[in-house]
């Protein structure tokens, strides 16, 4: 769903490009905001792991090496017991945000382009994560993984570099198994298409989360009388009538499409989530941390 204005020219995406790396600094900034407010309400996480921080003592079950046992510990009971300590391995997480013409889309002044609020919790996800000690890569860059505040400028100097409209979806790369990765973008291609994106990586033994950015006017298509719908990716105009009368098909049609991405990706092991650009951004990222946090337990 598109609004009436006419369908980009390259001089265009190139001046909103680059207005929109003039505006990095002030996104950068809300996004260490967002990271900042959801820090506050993450409790650590605590896993089994190779780590040498003690977590606890458990009781043995079939298939524990002799070597694992707590003797000690042992000794004080009927019973024998294991020590376990807390996973301190740094977990990779590999994000990519849809760059397409699409995502310059809003339906109103008042709220950010949708790839203005995906710049956003990409950044402020990558932030979170190297809080927690977590490596983070942008996926289709080539650079792995890493740490530290350094990355999260290497991910905001990449965004700031970009000056043509990318695609709608990513391509596939051998990430290692047990990979994790976040795909942001408004997924409105056709449901085949993302699947087979997720059916590659899921056979690689990534898992992952897509969430679906959205402006809200392309839920609700809140528009009246004779309207003309230009496609910002060369879909052609189409003009309705009187667009109160496909309201509620194209509402049908569009809760039907978010159905389908759920099913897609519950299929293969993942998790979808629908953000809104009027809907504050911490409540997304704190969703999305939760999960990838489940993700590793």
């Amino acid at each position: 769903m598109r609004n009436n204005a006419a369908a980009p020219n390259a001089a265009t995406v190139r001046r909103d490009a680059e207005h929109a790396a003039g505006k990095l600094p002030a996104i950068m900034v809300q996004a260490e905001r967002v990271a900042a407010t959801v820090a506050q309400g993450v409790h650590g996480r605590r896993r089994v792991g190779q780590g040498d921080t003690f977590w606890q003592f458990r009781r043995t079950q079939p298939g524990d090496p002799a070597h694992s046992v707590d003797w000690r510990q042992s000794a004080k009971s009927r019973f024998t017991f294991v020590r376990e300590n807390e996973w301190d391995a740094a977990q990779s997480v590999w994000i990519w945000r849809d760059t397409s013409a699409s995502m310059n889309y809003r339906s109103s002044a008042d709220l950010p382009k949708k790839q203005e609020r995906v710049a956003v919790l990409a950044l402020a996800l990558a932030s979170l994560l190297v809080r927690g000690g977590e490596q983070v890569a942008l996926l289709g860059t080539g650079a792995p993984p890493s740490n530290g505040r350094a990355v999260i400028n290497r991910l905001a100097d990449h965004m700031a570099l970009e000056r043509e409209p990318g695609t709608s979806l990513p391509a596939l790369e051998p990430l290692p198994r047990y990979g994790r990765l976040v795909l942001f973008g408004d997924l409105l291609s056709p449901v085949d298409e993302i699947e087979k994106i997720v059916r590659g990586f899921a056979a690689r033994g990534v898992t992952g989360h897509l969430v679906q950015v959205l402006d809200p006017a392309e839920e609700t298509l809140p528009f009246r009388g004779r309207v003309r719908f230009a496609g910002m990716e060369g879909e052609g105009d189409a003009l309705i009538g009187r667009v109160e009368m496909v309201r509620d098909d194209y509402a049908a049609l569009m809760r039907a499409h978010r159905t389908a991405l759920s099913d897609l990706a519950r299929s293969y092991g993942w998790s979808f989530a629908t953000h809104h650009t009027d809907k504050p951004p911490e409540s997304a990222l704190l969703a999305l941390h939760q999960y990838l946090s489940q993700m590793v337990d």
